[in-house]
């Protein structure tokens, strides 16, 4: 039988670099390192052949110290021996033991009885032998180990011998076995594992899991330590309803170079009926001259992978995958980069005329000219790309931008006019009746934005002051005809305060909204100005406009309204630990709430957080949403979300757990029921996840669910 290895999942190190990394679910011992050739000097002892001291004696050798009750040194032999409360400490370990002897012919010492402890993670075990070799070896017959405080063995590693090798970092133990409870939870007649600060190929900590959908869940990852700035991780994963599935991440990093690829295969899927796949490359590249590279690919087999296999609503609520190729260099005062980008859809739902388009390519180029008379500077924009679909209008849009800046500050107050001089040229395929195979469109864009700051103080004491910031923005956008133009990748975000205050209410090329407007906004702030800490931050604006708009998207209705909606926020520490934040957007004319969110949230300690949030768009969605993390005594904790739609009537996700910890392991136990499909299919889950501190995760891995859907949620048990 092969041995089997623990390994430890440690980040790539770059060729040529240092790069330092982190000891992570490393086995015992690895602390103990011996770097001398030898314990101790001939001269550090002033016994001649068989004298006994009777009282406690003490050598000191570069920050290590041996004590004992007794010491005898015999001549003949070369051997040093230590009896009654021999103690042998280091800056890393302390061994204890009653008799230990020192050989100076082959430079070993030996306890036997011994305990020990490890200062790095606060373990401790006992050997019935401890022997340290000259070359750095450390050799322990019949040990224990364990990270629990003295008086408590809730867990411990049982093994009939170790070999620890701190020159090649490697340590073997046999006939090894890992208890809980006094119940054997794994056993290896063989192991290898890294000792410090390496990597180690082997197997990492087991997840296990339950879904009503997938059945029981095992992963067994496997990782293979290739090279220095190599890796890849193997995890089969067990899936009682529907079949294994394998799973391969490959990492590399070199000095110019790194990324990582995953690929996930489930072979004849016994609910789906077929076979499946995901697949994914996130590449980064450095040259020399300057240029960067990213590659970016995503492929799955079919458009319910993610919702049968992803577990999440994230997962659930991907409708593109996402494949491009990304090359540009930045240099002083231009910048230039390129573009090759398609998607993979995989919400059937989504019609061919609403998918995205292909890029194939897109160029894009900066300059900033350097000369800056009175401060005024001066850029240009450049764009070219080709869009391509199979349904609808394709073709090239060649946009080029210049403008003049002109920015003067001071410390109460900021004035930025600004002119731009925009043009775009489209060539055409596939156009409908309404536009033409060659199409422009030129048009300038005057703005002028200003702001002041003032601030006071509140008190008498001057620890507190309040801040007022008035800001304005006047926009002068002519009118041009644009709907026989399409729309290649043009939307119009909602409104915010950004957006509010932005040149272009469209984002994208192919709409420029004609504007003669003044946006005027104002944020007031109070901080204390010892620690800049602020109690209240409150914002509002609106857009005036002088002139009726009439550029608009496809289908979409023209404003008519001499103004725009209000938008506002406001952050507000309550009182000590309770913080709301608030965002609300209504109509000017009495048009109503367009949309609203609001989260209120207790923080007592970092360990106690409860989170009340509700959101609201017109028309779209209504929800409330209440998460915790919240200890019922020293030792166990309860955590949970509920998210809940009001306009649907139903719940999107609700998850409920108990976590135990105390000194040397915890435990978290989850039961989780969400709508796992995008037609509000719902799944239930439940996982187990067993912390052992300072060895491994056994179960699921509930840590990563409670930390996205608990807001603040942060619980290390190591």
């Amino acid at each position: 039988m092969s041995p089997t290895s623990f390994a430890q999942d440690r980040p790539l190190c770059v060729i040529k670099e240092e790069i330092k990394t982190s000891n992570v679910n490393s086995i015992a011992f690895q602390d103990i390192k011996i770097e001398d050739k030898s314990f101790v000097d001939a001269e550090d002892i002033n016994f001649t052949k068989q004298l006994t001291n009777p009282k406690t004696s003490q050598v000191n050798k570069e920050n290590k110290t041996v004590t004992a009750n007794y010491t005898e040194y015999d001549d003949i032999s070369k051997t040093f021996s230590l009896k009654e409360n021999v103690i042998y400490q280091d800056e890393a370990s302390k061994i204890s033991s009653q008799t230990a002897e020192f050989s100076y012919t082959d430079g070993t010492i030996l306890f036997d009885e011994a305990e020990f402890q490890l200062n790095k993670n606060n373990s401790r075990g006992n050997a019935k032998k401890i022997q340290i070799t000259r070359n750095g070896e450390l050799l322990l017959s019949d040990v224990k180990y364990t990270t629990c405080p003295i008086g408590s063995n809730d867990w411990n590693i049982e093994a009939k011998n170790i070999e620890i090798n701190t020159e090649d970092g490697i340590g073997k133990a046999n006939n090894l076995a890992l208890r809980f409870k006094g119940i054997p939870i794994l056993y290896a007649p063989q192991l290898t594992f890294p000792v410090g600060d390496i990597r180690k190929t082997g197997f990492l900590a087991p997840e296990i899991g339950n879904s009503g959908r997938n059945g029981n869940e095992i992963r067994l990852p496997w990782y293979w330590n290739i090279a220095e700035n190599y890796d890849a991780t193997l995890t089969p994963r067990i899936l009682t309803s529907r079949g294994i599935q394998y799973g391969t991440e490959f990492r590399y990093l070199t000095e110019r170079n790194e990324g990582n690829i995953q690929i996930e295969y489930l072979a004849n899927d016994t609910q789906f009926g077929e076979s499946r796949y995901n697949m994914s490359l996130d590449h980064s590249g450095f040259f020399k001259n300057g240029w960067r590279t990213s590659l970016v690919y995503n492929k799955a087999s079919d458009g319910q992978y993610f919702e049968d296999l992803g577990g999440s609503l994230n997962t659930t609520s991907i409708t593109h995958l996402n494949k491009s190729a990304i090359f540009d260099i930045h240099k002083r005062n231009w910048s230039l980069s390129g573009r090759f980008q398609d998607y993979q859809t995989i919400d059937k739902g989504i019609s061919l005329t609403d998918r995205p388009y292909r890029r194939l390519p897109q160029i894009n180029a900066t300059i900033t000219y350097p000369q800056k008379p009175l401060g005024i500077q001066s850029k240009t924009d450049i764009e070219v790309v080709y869009f391509d679909r199979k349904i609808g209008v394709t073709g090239w849009r060649s946009n080029a931008e210049h403008q003049i800046d002109w920015s003067i500050k001071n410390s109460g107050w900021f004035i930025n006019p600004n002119i731009t001089l925009q043009h775009t040229q489209y060539n055409l395929k596939k156009y409908q009746y309404n536009q033409y195979s060659n199409t422009s469109r030129t048009l300038p864009i005057i703005s002028f934005d200003a702001g002041m700051f003032f601030e006071r103080s509140i008190n008498d004491s001057g620890k507190w002051i309040q801040t007022l910031e008035p800001r304005l923005l006047y926009l002068d956008t002519p009118y041009r005809d644009q709907s026989h133009i399409p729309i290649f990748d043009t939307i119009e975000p909602d409104l915010n305060l950004v957006q509010l205050f932005r040149k272009n209410r469209f984002v994208g090329k192919d709409r420029i909204a004609d504007a003669k407007q003044i946006s005027v906004g104002l944020t007031t702030r109070l901080m204390n100005k010892n620690s800049g800490k602020e109690a209240i931050t409150a914002s509002i604006g609106q857009a005036i406009y002088l002139n009726d708009q009439k550029v608009s998207l496809p289908n979409q209705n023209l404003i008519s309204s001499n103004s725009s909606d209000y938008v506002a926020e406001l952050h507000f520490l309550l009182y000590k630990n309770f913080n709301f934040d608030y965002g609300h957007q209504w109509g000017s004319n009495g048009d109503g709430v367009k949309r609203s969110q609001a989260r209120l949230q207790y923080r007592p300690a970092s360990n106690k957080i409860i989170n009340l949030g509700y959101s609201f768009r017109r028309g779209s969605l209504e929800q409330t949403d209440l998460s915790w993390s919240w200890p019922v005594s020293d030792t166990w904790n309860f955590v949970g979300r509920y998210n809940y739609s009001l306009r649907d009537n139903k719940a999107l996700e609700q998850f409920y757990g108990l976590e135990y910890e105390n000194c040397c392991w915890g435990l978290r136990l989850v039961y989780r029921q969400y709508l796992s499909t995008r037609n509000g299919l719902e799944d239930s889950s439940f996982g187990l996840q067993l912390i052992l501190k300072g060895m491994a995760n056994i179960g699921a891995r509930a840590d990563r669910l409670l930390e996205r859907g608990i807001l603040g949620y942060s619980h290390d048990f190591e």
